[in-house]
């Protein structure tokens, strides 16, 4: 099975949807990958070289390579598929919508709500993701040394509350994500567990981010 390649970004393409493709030339031998959009922010500009981490999947006897900005994000990937009626596209969009640390605090977090805000992610889906790999990832989040960014958004029991009231005024899930993440870091809020204090402070960001 493939681990990483390391060669010269050559191309790449935006098909539609979550799906890029990437292609990089090892010894003159092209790979296309698929990454997510996240991706795109941690390419070089063509020509140069990189490496990127990889999963090679098998379907219908057509072998589709995964590609991963690092390590974690592969196993998390791997974590993802491994659970019943979680497919490798479904995956590659739970990790695109939300972002791999994104994800794990909200499976570890048992977030359905902010699960199944992924396309073709349903309730009943995102609570079988939890119900599998709350403890696994949990675990595996402190073996590896992986933390959440302290401050990186509110506390879990009062961030439901903010989210829901921020896209009822209209912002979209990446406007929330960015402004909680930003807010968290910057201020005293972080262990702050008042809704309204964290509603407000977001409204107040996005207003002068838009």
């Amino acid at each position: 099975m493939l681990s990483y390649l390391k060669g010269t970004l050559v191309d790449v393409q935006k098909p539609g949807g979550h799906r890029v493709i990437i292609t990089i030339d090892v010894h003159q031998v092209g790979y296309d990958l698929q990454v997510t959009s996240r991706f795109l922010a941690e390419l070089p500009p063509l020509g140069e070289s990189f490496q990127v981490f990889c999963h090679l999947q098998i379907r219908e006897e057509l072998p589709v390579v995964f590609g991963f900005a690092s390590r974690s994000e592969r196993d998390v990937f791997r974590q993802l598929v491994s659970v019943s009626g979680i497919g490798p596209q479904m995956a590659m969009a739970l990790l695109d919508t939300l972002g791999f640390q994104e994800l794990i605090q909200a499976v570890v977090s048992g977030n359905t709500r902010l699960i199944s805000r992924t396309k073709g992610v349903g309730n009943k889906t995102a609570e079988r993701l939890i119900l599998e790999l709350k403890t696994k990832l949990a675990e595996w989040r402190q073996q590896s040394g992986l933390t959440i960014t302290p401050g990186g958004g509110p506390m879990a029991n009062v961030q439901e509350e903010v989210e829901m009231t921020l896209l009822a005024l209209g912002y979209t899930n990446g406007e929330i994500v960015k402004a909680l993440q930003v807010i968290g870091r910057n201020s005293t809020l972080a262990k702050n567990d008042n809704a309204e204090d964290w509603i407000r402070e977001a409204i107040a960001w996005l207003s002068q981010a838009t």
